[in-house]
This record gives structure tokens, sequence and C-alpha cells, in this order.
């Protein structure tokens, strides 16, 4: 693609940026931050630009925040699309400012990627670095970086196949917007990586997400909190937690617990939902299959075999999972992408999953072929792995030890990274300075 190609492309997209601005105005979710997504408040001037889409990648960018090491002050500027991720960034700019006081971390909206509005938003920041989460690719910004000569990086990058498959109907803008450097979190990820913008700047990285469970190798896995749960499960007693139920999953939930009770009616049922307002309807869902329950909130004597326990309280979940015999993680039965399973698994637990768990694809196919987490297809299947785990349990500490090897053996991730951003900013630093 020509220099002349490339600007009259940018040009009809940021026609088509002002013709759709004045309807983002209308979206309740831009509203946020919305005179600073259009550069009407400005941006401060930062060393390092990291873009962090929503959530999960705000949380990546605070873990390499943790573990960036700098020969000096530094300010990082940390953008992103969503309440949620600024929410999580400014609870990282809180925690990291007494931890590492050389780091500046600024939170900001990321500027909506109208090329005008990005070439004013990169000469007003003015970084050395700018570093993208995952793999949102925003041309505005990438032509805008790349006229000011400022390095770009891709950090915990993917790309599905869709990606590749899009990007590649336009070789010429790929060419000419790519950036400097790709770490990929796969082979299959650096492999499309590689179709769309050339070997020479794809190597491979482990997935920052792993260095986010806190896994202690000493104690071979997390250690059973002593208190409420010996007491409230009587010695001997079989225990199954369901946790993280959602609510688009609920019926299928209630056919587990009837099928669980009816084959192994000894067994205390624990069910934590994902959120505390639907309390409500698992009180009547549970009167109404008949079963004997009590709210988390109000115990004090131990449970009876059968019953269920339903979680009205937050910050008990992993305590549960320590004390379970068997465990169903939520959020998978339904088309939701799944909740954290590797917590019960750190646990000494193997977590029974429904079908849905795109959310934690990045754990990767052998957690399965290694036969630490089962996956199902549907609540039948769930509720046939759960009564096979409680009829043949695993040794907790063998499954302690087997999940802090996996885990282990693929952290590291934020260290590679971090090491690329530092031999970034101090070549930039030293060519300033010439």
């Amino acid at each position: 693609m020509t220099d002349k190609t490339l600007h009259t492309a940018l040009g009809i997209y940021d026609k088509v940026w002002a013709m759709a601005l004045p309807l983002l105005r209308l979206n309740r979710r831009l509203k946020d931050g919305f005179s600073q997504r259009k550069l009407e408040s400005p941006l401060p001037v930062a060393d390092i630009w990291i873009q962090a889409a929503s959530g999960g990648e705000a949380y990546l960018a605070w873990t390499l925040l943790e573990r960036l090491r700098t020969d000096g002050p530094v300010r990082v500027l940390v953008t992103t699309n969503t309440r949620q991720g600024m929410d999580i960034i400014g609870r990282a700019s809180a925690a990291l400012a007494a931890a590492n006081p050389d780091i500046d971390i600024l939170p900001a909206w990321f500027p909506f990627d109208r090329p005008s509005i990005m070439e004013k938003a990169v000469s007003r920041v003015n970084p050395k670095l700018a570093v993208l989460l995952e793999g949102e690719l925003w041309p505005g910004f990438m032509h805008a970086l790349k006229s000011r000569n400022c390095p770009v990086f891709i950090i915990n990058g993917r790309m599905t196949e869709k990606s590749m498959t899009a990007y590649g109907r336009f070789p010429g803008a790929c060419k000419a917007l790519r950036p400097d450097r790709v770490l990929a979190i796969s082979p299959e990820d650096g492999r499309r990586f590689e179709r769309v913008f050339g070997k020479d700047v794809v190597s491979l990285m482990t997935n920052i997400k792993f260095d986010r469970l806190a896994i202690d190798p000493e104690n071979e896995g997390a250690k059973i909190s002593p208190g409420f749960m010996e007491q409230m499960i009587p010695s001997g007693s079989r225990f199954i937690v369901l946790g993280s139920v959602r609510r688009e999953e609920e019926p299928e939930i209630v056919q587990i617990i009837q099928k669980v009770h009816r084959l192994r009616p000894d067994a205390i049922i624990g069910l934590f939902p994902r959120h505390l307002e639907r309390v409500d309807y698992w009180k009547k869902a549970l009167s109404g299959l008949g079963l004997n329950w009590h709210l988390r909130s109000g115990m004090k004597n131990p449970l009876q075999n059968g019953e269920v326990l339903l979680w009205d309280v937050f910050g008990e979940l992993s305590t549960a999972y320590a004390a379970a015999d068997a465990v169903f993680v939520g959020g998978s039965l339904a088309p939701l992408g799944g909740q954290n399973f590797l917590e019960p698994l750190v646990y000494g637990t193997v977590p029974v999953i429904g079908p849905s768990y795109e959310n934690f694809a990045w754990i990767g196919e052998d957690i399965f072929r290694q036969k630490m987490a089962v996956k199902t297809r549907d609540h039948r299947e769930a509720a046939d792995g759960l009564i096979r785990q409680l009829d043949h349990p695993a040794p907790k500490a063998e499954i302690a030890r087997k999940a802090t090897a996996f885990i282990s053996a693929r952290q590291g991730g934020s260290r590679t990274a971090c090491e690329a951003i530092e031999e970034a900013l101090r070549t930039a630093i030293t060519m300033e300075s010439k």
C-alpha cells in the first residue's frame, strides 16, 4: 500500500468516525468519559502508553506494572474503553503507588480512534513506547504512533482465525501499520500474527494470566483455612460445591441438584450464586424441590446429611472449594464464557465444568488431557461427573501438587513482557539523549 493509498483510506475512516460520533454520544456505555474520548479534555504526557481495552486487559496491565523495573521515574498512561477497566486501573494506581513510587500510573479513557483525534492524542502524550494488550488493533492509534516513530508492542497477544481472515483482506494496511514487536501467548496465535504481520516481529511468551494465580509452591497448593467449614460440615460427610452459578443456567443447576440428591441423598450441597440478588430465587427453588436448606448468614449448628447451604455472603467460595469433595464451576452451562475453574484445582479438587469456558480458553486443553478438570456437554453429564468425584475422590495433596506444577510451568509471562518493555524504554531514552 502506497503512502497516498493509506492516506486516502485513513481519510475515509476519519469521515466514518465523524458521522458516528453523534450517535455514539447516545450510547449509555460511552457516556462515561465522553469528553476525554473526544479529546475535549487533554491526556497527560507519559513515557509509556498502555491500552487495556476492558477489565481483563486492565488486570494484565496491573500485573505488568507490579513487575516493571525502571532506572528512574516513569509516567505510564493506562487507557481503557470500559467503566470496569477504569475502576481496575484506578485500584491498581492506588495499590502500586507505595510499592513502586518510581512508576506514576495515569488512568484515562481511550480516545475514539478517529485519525484526527488520535494524531492530537499521540502528539500530546508523546510516548516513548506504546503497548497494546492482547490484540485489539486500532488503525488511527497505530498510524499516529508510527507517524511519530513511536515503537508499538502487542503483548499477551492472541488472534482468532476470524480476526486473521479479516486482517488478511487488507494486507497493505497491515504491512504499513504493523507493530514493532508481537509477543504471542501460543504457537497457534503466533502463526496467525505471522500471517498478518510477518515472522520477523513475532515471538512467544506465556500468558500473563497465569502470573495472577496465587500459588505457593512451598505448600504445594493452597491451605485449607480452619474455621467455619469444619464446624458446618460434619466429619465424614460428602460435600459438593456449586460455585459461581449464573442466572442464565439456573434451570440446569436445579436439575443437577435434583439428580445428585436423588442418587446421593446423603451429600451436602453448598450453593454459591454468582450474584447475591439471585438468593431469593434460590430460596423459592430449593423449597419447591422439597429440600432442607439454610442460609449461610444464619448458620449456627452443623448441617445434616442431604441438606443444602445457600451462600448469601461474599468471600467464602475459596474456603468452600478447599473443603469440597466435588466442585462444579458455573457460568459454563449457558453460553457465558465460564468462571475461573483453576481455583478449586489449586485446593486439591478436580473441577467439573459445562461446555462454555471461552473466557478461560487461555488455560489450554492440556488441563483436560491431564484429567485435572472435567469438561461436560450438559447438566446431565455435569451431575454424573460430580457423583463420580464423590464416589472416587482423588487425593487432594496429589491434585494440589499437579496443579502447582501445571501453573508454575506456565508462569513468567509478565517478566518476559517487562523485560521487552524495559529494553525498549532504555533504548528510547538513550536515543533521546543523543
